[in-house]
């Protein structure tokens, strides 16, 4: 073990050096495939930290907030607003020259409590939520025009066999929510491009589901950019179910993002459960096993995994306009404690001390080689 964690320190000094000595960076290197971004909380974005906030400039050209432009954190009492944090964020972007993305208007989980009940605690009718949705889809968008690029305006709506996801706004609405959203951020901002956004993409039911949604919006007269693919994936990722999804909905008529990327090099209990942020189980040793560093071998194995996605990402920069890690470093990553709770994970492209993986280099070098240019 010690002799492939020296192996593995060699290996992230050798990076380090390379873009000491002024090799190209994420952000200049995918310059003109597609965006490449990054997710960031409000202790990030005040952060006095110089290292990371050069890290941040220099490695991304796009950011998305992680939690602050949520409904429970824009509108956490019924009218009333706080756009402090994502105004920050807006105010970091800009001064860094990156796009910024909204993320997300309408979504089951981290909706605020009073968002689906009456004065009496009793659930509102379909009118009354439809009025809400409107309203706080007209305030949030309006509030950021100009500023945000694009909005996430449903999340995770779709289950994996292809069904709507039985969220209240489904129960108390029905399907056509999903229109009603897409139709009120339309005419709140109608410059804004706007995007659905899904975990779990890799499931044939999930694509067919979001495909037929796709058609549906479309049929209906509402604009949609894109298809955002969170891509929370782990070693037994279908690549070439993935990859399918990402065709259909090319095909279906929309540009493609991905919008969350991370790759969690820890055993599941039972399975990858994507994004579900329900589910939980309780800690073992067993599911923990790098407390004392990545050893080599697995830092191999997560370097050739994101060979392989950015390989299927830089032969569809045509059609892909974004890829988005969520997080900058591991050590703020929310894989540490998802879906097991005080786990050390490595999945993103930088370390717990700032420092790129060496994967990174070998994203970089498959940008420049040539072979990708459109």
């Amino acid at each position: 073990m010690k002799q492939r964690m020296m192996t593995l320190g060699a290996a992230l000094m050798a990076v380090a050096m390379a873009f000491a000595d002024g090799a190209k960076t994420m952000r200049e290197a995918f310059a003109d495939k597609f965006l490449i971004g990054t997710a960031l909380s409000t202790r990030q974005v005040m952060s006095k930290n110089e290292e990371l906030q050069a890290l941040i400039k220099n490695q991304f050209s796009a950011v998305v907030a992680e939690n602050c432009m949520k409904a429970e954190s824009l509108q956490p009492e019924e009218g009333k607003f706080n756009f402090t944090d994502g105004d920050r964020l807006c105010d970091l972007a800009e001064k860094n020259g990156q796009v910024v993305t909204g993320h997300c208007l309408i979504w089951h989980s981290q909706a605020p409590r009073w968002f689906f009940k009456d004065e009496n605690g009793n659930q509102v009718s379909r009118e009354v939520l439809i009025q809400r949705m409107k309203d706080h889809i007209y305030k949030v968008v309006g509030h950021f025009k100009g500023r945000v690029k694009g909005w996430d305006v449903v999340n995770e709506a779709i289950e994996g066999n292809g069904e709507y996801r039985k969220s209240l706004y489904y129960r108390i609405i029905g399907p056509e929510f999903i229109r009603l959203a897409f139709q009120f951020a339309h005419e709140a901002d109608p410059d804004a491009e706007l995007y659905y956004n899904d975990y779990g993409m890799d499931s044939p039911g999930k694509r067919e589901g979001v495909v037929r949604m796709v058609k549906d919006l479309k049929e209906h007269g509402c604009r949609i950019d894109a298809v955002g693919m969170q891509s929370h994936v782990g070693f037994n990722t279908p690549l070439d179910e993935y990859e399918k999804s990402m065709d259909a909905f090319i095909a279906a008529g929309v540009k493609v993002m991905v919008t969350e990327l991370d790759l969690s090099v820890l055993p599941w209990p039972r399975g990858n459960y994507g994004a579900a942020v329900e589910t939980n189980f309780d800690y073992k040793k067993a599911m923990d096993p790098y407390t004392d560093g990545l050893p080599a071998d697995k830092a191999k194995e997560q370097d050739d995994f994101y060979a392989k996605l950015f390989d299927i990402y830089l032969r569809h920069s045509k059609d892909l306009t974004r890829v988005t890690f969520w997080g900058v470093t591991d050590g703020d990553s929310w894989k540490n404690n998802f879906p097991v709770r005080g786990r050390t994970d490595y999945p993103l492209a930088f370390d717990r001390n700032m420092q790129p993986k060496p994967f990174v280099q070998t994203i970089i070098e498959m940008a420049e080689s040539g072979k990708y240019d459109k």
